[in-house]
């Protein structure tokens, strides 16, 4: 379960990356009642998107070198610089080296072997996000993968995660936890990319983050409002819950998620 009781491993962070912040806020604001706030002169144009007087995740100006508007999940750590070359030594690869962020803490972004890129949060002053496991607020994370047991022996070995099989009406789940914390830790989830329709059309890996919403269905009509995308209308799982996956009108792609075991 995700709570702002972060452990190593567990999702502490999130943040998307846009052309034109004031645009993406802009629409977050709409869709879920986040407000912005800059980190300042010193921020470099990053900024925090709150709820409530809560950080719920963070917004960045996309350069050159980021690639396309993206939401990326970061994953706390102990130890930036040695989780980045776990990374090196396990074939993944480092696309953003670890950097001191004032007194913040430690930042770097990283891919897996199969191109999945995440970040990783070793925390100074900041511990992570101000709210998590809420509505409005970061709820849980799916990693879209072509090899769920490679992935699982990656992540295994660079921030020491567990996989647990979960069976629910339909399938089983491959469940993630960090070490030590069992299934009742689980934060997240890993599914083959080629068994999803939706994410195996945009043919690469990637982390999916999912936000908490109350209305799944209002949320995925305001955003094809706002300008965004439903790519998943919304649609209800026995077991986990209703949920839609969709893209902001910059590209970013999210989900939102109401879990009920008695949703049918």
């Amino acid at each position: 379960m995700l709570t702002t009781r972060f452990v190593d491993g567990a999702p502490c962070w999130i943040d998307v990356a846009a052309p034109d912040p004031e645009g993406a806020a802009s629409f977050y604001r709409a869709l879920f009642g986040w407000s912005y706030r800059s980190a300042g002169p010193e921020g470099g144009g990053y900024g925090f998107l709150e709820r409530a007087g809560r950080i719920v995740a963070g917004c960045a100006p996309l350069t050159g070198d980021r690639g396309p508007a993206a939401w990326t999940v970061y994953f706390r750590t102990s130890d930036a610089d040695a989780t980045a070359e776990a990374v090196r030594r396990a074939r993944g690869s480092v696309p953003a080296p670890p950097v001191t962020v004032g007194e913040q803490g430690r930042s770097a972004v990283l891919a897996d072997q199969m191109g999945a890129s995440f970040g990783v949060w070793q925390p100074g002053k900041r511990e992570g996000l101000e709210s998590a496991g809420e509505a409005g607020s970061l709820c849980w994370a799916e990693l879209y993968t072509p090899d769920i047991a490679r992935a699982a022996a990656f992540y295994h070995t660079v921030l020491g995660w567990e996989t647990s099989a979960v069976s629910f009406p339909g399938g089983v789940y491959t469940s993630v936890s960090p070490q030590g914390t069992g299934e009742e830790g689980a934060f997240g989830g890993m599914v083959p990319l080629a068994d999803d329709p939706v994410e195996a059309a945009e043919n690469r890996p990637h982390w999916l983050p999912y936000i908490g919403a109350e209305d799944p269905d209002a949320v995925a009509a305001r955003a094809a409002e706002l300008g965004g995308r439903v790519r998943m209308p919304p649609t209800s799982i026995p077991g986990v819950g209703r949920l839609a996956r969709l893209e902001d009108p910059y590209g970013a792609r999210f989900a939102v998620l109401r879990g009920d075991p008695r949703e049918t």
